[in-house]
């Protein structure tokens, strides 16, 4: 097999696994679009989105269906630049109206809009009629305690039904939502809601992980002694414990909305005003808050949902995750706005058994479902029978996103779950991006690991070091043209934002992901490229060495890191997790040495291969390569705010 500049086989060479389903095709919300406007095939259909993005984003609100209370004079003008493009110009509308409002006199009102589980196994659904009297209610109490257009208000709570109303209720009083982790520590906490100025803080008492409390308010607590803007914080009883109330700041929930007056009116907004900011955590310096606007992130969500994965109204969407992680709010928007359902599960994956996520789609009938490749190599090793306990045939495609997966993994999934008949959605972008830059969708066909190509109306490419377009070989992902979701730079740092995305080449937003693009017409996202390993002169992505590590049965899952070395640049450097009962003996290590220089080559031979307890990853479990790297050389491992269990950091000290 031919090598690719000293790359790894993967992603290269792979043969086609799953063809498109005619039918399905012809029934998919793109071909509707497409016969809407005479186009005769997706490629000229992304050609168009691409080359006329006027139209394009034109035609896509209007498919969406998005009322404005005072219609846009154009959809976008540029005249600020590339980096500060002005969407739905002088045009007036509160994304809540969409979401809900404009359904209640529609037969969706009667549909649910909200199916909550609690891990213990609390069940609840809302209507979108009965969402949307709870929203009125929630908003009208923020109301009552002075609450306003332009607050920015906190959201400190697991995925439970309060969350979503808290939500909805802070957009429709025109205030910003600030999301946040409802695993942080009080230190992340209070530099996101000083940096916001958040005049109030939604918080939950307290969450069940694997049937053990977890209090979050004393968590709350330790933060607001570090903020002065925070007013009023309104507490849900989740465990229905006592918890510290600190009046008249502190208000319980029920309480909270006795205060509810008449005030119930969607608070009318410009289509630009700020709705949400997601901070993103960097390697040094303060988080970065991603800034999105009414008709921005909602529409990107909901457009990514409607096309390349073909939501329909009815459907039901759940996807692991924290409201904290991009993908929270993506679900709730998205499914809200095409009249689908979002599921919310507040619980462990694998608790009480390791079945859980397959009773779930069972119990819920869900027909879209969203995974981490992490999630899938965890439960992989309990084999095939908790997933034949389940009829999973409401199913229509698994959606993933996190980290890059590897191809045994993505075959275990596309196998069992999906009976190699439907796809994986591999989908990948980002916090600034509002959804994806690229996705599997309906049309084109797939190979293990791939993403279709960009997401329509995404003008991505992959180019070397001197921005020049690559095939067959890795680069760095980029994008040439706006779309609507982009981030409104950074909240009170627009330098930063400049520095962060449009540096590196003139006018092209560089995003910061190692990717390639196979003799098919595949893209691959490979890590993020500020993780790349370079060897040599040889540019290697931490995922090629992965997948080679996780090809092995005894291997649960991997890192790789690059390291100092004072000929080469830098050396590889490997940490992986033992499957439970394998002996982490020497003859393991140089197998697992073996496997790497034969596929890699000698030049890329690892300086040494380590066996760790766990490795150190976010909420939405991404493997925290920098941090892994930083501790080996034990140097300062910079922000730990989105680390999802601290003990991991001691992990890799004693990895052996």
């Amino acid at each position: 097999m031919q090598k690719h500049d000293s790359q790894a086989d993967f992603p290269f060479g792979q043969a086609i696994v799953w063809q498109p389903n005619p039918e399905w095709m012809a029934a998919s919300n793109l071909q509707k679009f497409m016969q809407k406007w005479n186009i005769p095939d997706y490629d000229e259909l992304y050609r168009r989105s691409i080359d006329d993005i006027e139209w394009f984003w034109n035609a896509v609100l209007e498919d969406l269906g998005i009322e404005f209370s005072r219609p846009y004079e154009r959809v976008v003008d540029l005249s600020g630049g590339i980096q500060f493009p002005k969407w739905c110009v002088g045009g007036r509308m509160n994304i809540v109206h969409n979401c809900l409002d404009k359904w209640q006199n529609t037969p969706t009102r009667d549909l649910p809009a909200l199916i909550w589980e609690g891990e213990e196994g609390q069940q609840r659904t809302l209507t979108y009629a009965e969402l949307h009297a709870e929203v009125e209610q929630a908003s009208a109490a923020l109301r009552a305690l002075g609450l306003k257009k332009g607050d920015a208000v906190g959201l400190f709570m697991p995925m439970i039904p309060e969350l979503a109303v808290a939500f909805l209720a802070i957009a429709r009083i025109g205030g910003i939502i600030l999301p946040l982790f409802s695993g942080y520590g009080p230190d992340a906490i209070a530099k996101r809601l000083s940096d916001a100025g958040a005049k109030a803080l939604f918080a939950a008492d307290g969450v069940l992980r694997r049937g053990k409390p977890v209090r979050m308010k004393p968590v709350a607590d330790a933060a607001l002694r570090q903020v002065d803007s925070v007013q009023h914080v309104i507490v849900v009883r989740r465990l229905g414990e006592e918890v510290a109330m600190q009046p008249p700041r502190d208000l319980d929930w029920q309480a909270f909305l006795a205060r509810a007056g008449d005030a119930t009116h969607t608070e009318d907004t410009d289509a630009e005003d700020v709705v949400m900011l997601i901070y993103t955590s960097g390697t040094t310096g303060r988080p970065k808050g991603a800034v999105h606007t009414h008709c921005g992130f909602p529409i990107k969500s909901a457009m990514d949902m409607y096309y390349p994965m073909d939501v329909k109204p009815g459907d039901r969407m759940y996807w692991m995750t924290d409201m904290g992680w991009m993908m929270g709010p993506w679900e709730v928007f998205g499914t809200l706005l095409i009249g689908a359902s979002m599921v919310f599960y507040d619980g462990a994956p694998d608790f009480p058994d390791v079945d859980r996520v397959w009773a779930l789609v069972e119990r819920h009938r869900i027909t879209h479902l969203g995974v981490s490749p992490t999630l899938i190599r965890a439960l992989k090793p309990h084999g095939t029978g908790p997933i034949q306990k389940h009829d999973l045939s409401s199913l229509r495609a698994v959606g993933s996103t996190g980290s890059p997966w590897d191809p045994e993994s993505w075959l275990w999934l596309f196998e069992n779950v999906l009976e190699s008949r439907k796809p994986i959605l591999n989908y990948s972008g980002g916090t600034e991006i509002s959804g994806g830059i690229v996705c599997g969708n309906f049309f084109k066909p797939l190979k293990p690991c791939a993403f279709s190509g960009p997401v329509i109306g995404m003008d991505a490419d992959v180019v070397d070091e001197n921005g020049r377009p690559v095939r067959g070989a890795v680069g760095e992902l980029v994008i040439r043209k706006p779309w609507i979701g982009m981030t409104r730079s950074f909240w009170r740092d627009r330098q930063r934002y400049l520095d962060t995305y449009w540096s590196r080449f003139e006018d092209v937003w560089l995003h910061g992901d190692f990717a390639a693009i196979d003799e098919d017409g595949l893209w691959y996202i490979l890590g993020r490229s500020d993780d790349t390993i370079k060897v040599a002169g040889k540019r290697l992505g931490p995922a090629e060495v992965e997948s080679i590590l996780n090809a092995h049965p005894a291997v649960a899952e991997s890192a790789a890191v690059g390291v100092p070395h004072p000929v080469k640049d830098n050396e590889v450097v490997c940490f992986c997790v033992l499957r439970p009962g394998v002996n982490a003996d020497k003859s393991l290590r140089a197998e697992l040495m073996q496997r790497v220089i034969e596929q890699l080559g000698k030049p890329l031979k690892p300086r040494e291969i380590k066996f760790v307890e766990a490795l150190p990853k976010t909420r939405n479990a991404k493997v925290m390569h920098r941090v892994i790297r930083a501790v080996y050389l034990a140097e300062d491992p910079g922000d730990l705010s989105s680390l999802e269990d601290p003990s991991t950091i001691e992990a890799i000290r004693n990895a052996r």
